[in-house]
């Protein structure tokens, strides 16, 4: 059986911390897995800026509370999910998620959580497993599905390539460079396409 795992942010959504970052005027918080391999590395980067500038969970909240999904995504998860099971395999937070989730028709999603105090202020984080999405892929390998993954960053690498099909979306220049031998896409009609042939 058949089973396909996507990406969230740069996929189906638009990047939180960018959008966050416009709203706030704060560029250092543009920097994404597409920039920075190292999750641990950016999170706790991210989490110093905004203590640097007194930001906590709300204002990023009352930001995501304005992103729509990109267009055309929810049409594509529709598609996808009247042909197959699809579950969105993110490094985003279960606190981030939910008003997105709701925009995309409520799909599965596996993420991680924040660890937030109780005045709003973000202390830290914790992943659901380590290296959560090729984790993902390959525990979902172990019951016996067949997985077909997708994504545009660095740290949807090992979920692809781990997959009996995967494939990049909408991803940057140079990844496209270092990995050659992975088909990249541009719009959602060639992913889902690209999917569906792998079925």
């Amino acid at each position: 059986m058949d089973i396909v795992c996507l990406d969230l942010e740069g996929v189906l959504v638009p990047e939180i911390w960018i959008a966050f970052s416009e709203a706030t005027g704060i560029p250092e918080l543009k920097k994404t897995t597409r920039d920075e391999p190292d999750y641990d590395k950016l999170m706790k980067y991210r989490i110093d800026i905004l203590h640097e500038h007194k930001l906590g969970l709300k204002e990023i909240q009352d930001t995501i509370a304005t992103i729509d999904p990109l267009d055309g995504a929810k049409e594509f998860l529709d598609a996808l999910r009247a042909e197959t099971q699809v579950i969105i395999i993110s490094d985003t937070f279960t606190q981030f998620a939910g008003p997105l989730m709701k925009k995309l028709g409520y799909p599965t999603i596996f993420c991680n959580t924040l660890e937030v105090a109780d005045d709003g202020t973000i202390t830290g984080f914790k992943m659901r497993v380590e290296k959560s999405k090729l984790a993902t892929v390959k525990a979902l390998q172990s019951i016996g599905f067949e997985t077909i993954a997708s994504g545009d960053s660095f740290n949807d690498l090992g979920m692809i390539q781990a997959s009996k099909a995967g494939f990049l979306f909408r991803t940057t220049d140079q990844i496209k460079k270092d990995y050659p031998g992975i088909p990249a896409f541009e719009t959602y009609d060639d992913l889902r396409k690209a999917i569906e042939g792998a079925l």
